[in-house]
């Protein structure tokens, strides 16, 4: 049976701790390269600076000319010009929809490098990017540049499937910690902007102690309070199962079109995903997927 996911670091109770003041959508960074994978990442990356009133940052990154892998001086004039098309299509669509936006192209010798070194350098809210397929491992099918950048990126991550529009209902996943706290927060404001109801889930995972799966209704019940505090009306569900299996079955369930976690932020492998919540989340769904991360 599978033990990972929305856990509780230490087997200790729930403190009552205040949650971060985080969540504004300011400034979005939609990652594209302009393909079919990118087209749900760029309808939702406008709708979202539209309802924020935010402003986009489009980039496409291209490979560095001259490294290994480049075919000589045609393929990088041939690589520039398409990148040159896909900012300038998605900077007419954006100020159709009423958004300010800039464009930028970027080259490095890695796609997840420039993505993470251009929302440090832009001090952009979220990434907004696109994935692969439904199934199988973040390196065959998440793709490798969309885990480093969820594991790397100084901010939060949205993962966008190619078919996917903008959501009508919103659900957060909690384990109690300060994670999922900033996943909170980012949730409320999501669903607080879009008008958008908002599911509040904790998971009794059933290979934990009985005094771990009873703190689930207390944990729910706190983020519960916070979102009244903030005049956001929700619903809290527990579930019982394997976390990831059991998020993603909830989301369908309640036909969620968003789901929110929060980033674990480790170091070195950790901060790679493999094997992690959110990485199986991801796979297993074509819902959307944030992950908060606060600053």
């Amino acid at each position: 049976m599978m033990t990972s996911g929305v856990i509780m670091q230490e087997d200790v109770a729930v403190p009552h701790l205040k949650l971060s003041p985080v969540g504004r959508f300011e400034n979005v960074l939609l990652a594209t390269d302009g393909s079919e994978w990118s087209a749900g990442a760029e309808r939702i990356a406008i709708a979202m600076c539209a309802e924020h009133e935010a402003h986009l940052h489009i980039l496409s990154a291209i490979s560095t000319p001259g490294e290994a892998g480049w075919m000589g001086k045609p393929n990088d004039i041939e690589a520039e010009r398409k990148t040159d098309e896909t900012i300038q299509r998605l900077e007419k669509v954006a100020a159709d929809a009423g958004v300010k936006c800039t464009g930028h192209i970027r080259s490095g010798d890695d796609p997840y490098e420039v993505i993470v070194e251009t929302a440090r350098d832009l001090s952009v809210d979220v990434v907004v990017m696109g994935r692969k397929g439904r199934r199988g491992l973040a390196r065959l099918m998440l793709g490798d540049a969309t885990a480093k950048v969820i594991g790397y990126a100084p901010c939060s991550v949205l993962v966008v499937p190619e078919t996917a529009n903008m959501w009508s209902s919103i659900l957060v996943a909690t384990d109690g910690s300060r994670f999922s706290d900033m996943a909170a927060v980012a949730a409320a404001e999501l669903a607080k902007t879009g008008g958008v109801p908002l599911t509040v889930l904790s998971v009794k995972v059933p290979v934990h102690s009985e005094r771990r799966q009873a703190e689930a209704q207390p944990i729910v019940d706190r983020v519960l309070e916070f979102l009244s505090d903030k005049g956001i009306q929700a619903r809290g569900v527990v579930e019982e199962g394997p976390a990831d299996d059991t998020i993603v079955e909830v989301a369908k369930d309640r036909q969620s079109g968003l789901i929110v976690l929060g980033n674990f932020g480790r170091t070195g492998i950790g901060r790679m995903l493999f094997g992690s919540k959110a990485e199986r989340v991801i796979n297993q769904t074509s819902t959307p997927v944030f992950i908060a991360r606060g600053g």
